[in-house]
C-alpha cells in the first residue's frame, strides 16, 4: 500500500515497525518518557514500546504537557521513528518543533486518513521526506 501523507512537521523521514494504536492516548501519564513504553494500564496497547516504531495515532487525549513528554522522548532517544496522526494535535507537535529548535534529531509527523491505518499493521512502514508512506519490502 502506498499513500501520500500531509507533512505536519518535516524531517528526514523514518522507517520502523508499524504500531497502530487502537485507541487515543495521552502522552502525559500514558507514555513513559524514559522507556518509551505505553504506561497507561487502561490503554489496549499497554506495555508496547513506541520507540523506533512508526506510531499511528487515531487520536490523542489532550494535556498541555504532551509536548514536554514527546520532547523528553526525543531527548532520551526513545521517540518513535515517525508519527502518523489522524488529526493534527498542535500541543503534541509543539514538542517536535521545540526539540528540533534545541538541535535534537526529531522524527517527522504526518497526517493520514484513519481508514488507511490498518493497512500498515504488522508491517515495516517507511515515510519519505516528501510524505510518501510505503510498506518496506
Amino acid at each position: 500500500m502506498n499513500a501520500r501523507a500531509e507533512i505536519l512537521v518535516p524531517g528526514k523521514g523514518g522507517e520502523g515497525e508499524a504500531l497502530v494504536l487502537t485507541a487515543p492516548i495521552s502522552f502525559w501519564g500514558g507514555v513513559d518518557p524514559k522507556s518509551g513504553r505505553i504506561a497507561d494500564v487502561r490503554h489496549p496497547q499497554h506495555g508496547e514500546t513506541i520507540s523506533g516504531r512508526v506510531l499511528f495515532l487515531p487520536g490523542t487525549i489532550g494535556s498541555s504537557s504532551a509536548s514536554a513528554v514527546l520532547m523528553e522522548l526525543v531527548h532520551n532517544g526513545r521517540a518513535p521513528a515517525a508519527l502518523v496522526l489522524h488529526e493534527p494535535d498542535a500541543i503534541l507537535l509543539l514538542g517536535l518543533i521545540v526539540a528540533r529548535e534545541m538541535g535534537w534529531q526529531t522524527p517527522m509527523a504526518v497526517q493520514l486518513d484513519r481508514d488507511i491505518f490498518e493497512t500498515y499493521r504488522g508491517s515495516i512502514a517507511k515515510i519519505a521526506e516528501d510524505g510518501a508512506l510505503t510498506i518496506a519490502a
